[in-house]
């Protein structure tokens, strides 16, 4: 019995050792394929072109028409040390380096887009905007 047992395990091994040389004889044909040069298929790829309909486009658009974005006037700036910062009081008058009556500038989540004049509608705060940066300015500056 034990003989046989031997005899099983050693055409075991020569099974697994066959099946070894043989994907070692597959992938040395391949290698030697891909080093003389024979030649593959094409790709298949989906076309990417500008070929877009105009309908798209607008629903393009319409995704993003919800989207909150954080607009603000600026009357001006001015900078102080943080010694003056911590002497403000109620009362306190902040010199900025805007002048009365000068354009303020609109602001888009940080970006200019348009300055304009400061009006008053139904007692509140509002702004006219007397000149708006075309959108190719607006380019023009995110990539400086």
């Amino acid at each position: 019995m034990a003989e046989q047992a031997e005899a099983d395990e050693d055409k075991d091994e020569g099974a697994d050792w066959g099946a070894a040389m043989a994907e070692q004889t597959e992938s040395a044909a391949a290698m030697s394929a891909l080093t003389n040069g024979s030649t593959t298929a094409p790709g298949n790829f989906q076309d990417f072109s500008a070929t877009t309909m105009e309908g798209e486009r607008v629903r393009d658009i319409d995704f993003i028409l919800d989207i909150p974005v954080q607009l603000t006037v600026e009357l001006g700036r001015t900078k102080l040390p943080i010694k003056n910062l911590l002497q403000l009081a109620q009362g306190s008058v902040v010199e900025l380096d805007g002048l009365a009556g000068e354009p303020m500038d609109v602001l888009v989540n940080g970006c200019l887009i348009a300055q304009g004049e400061v009006v008053v509608v139904n007692d509140k705060f509002g702004i006219r905007l007397t000149d708006v940066i075309t959108p190719a300015e607006r380019i023009r500056k995110l990539n400086r």
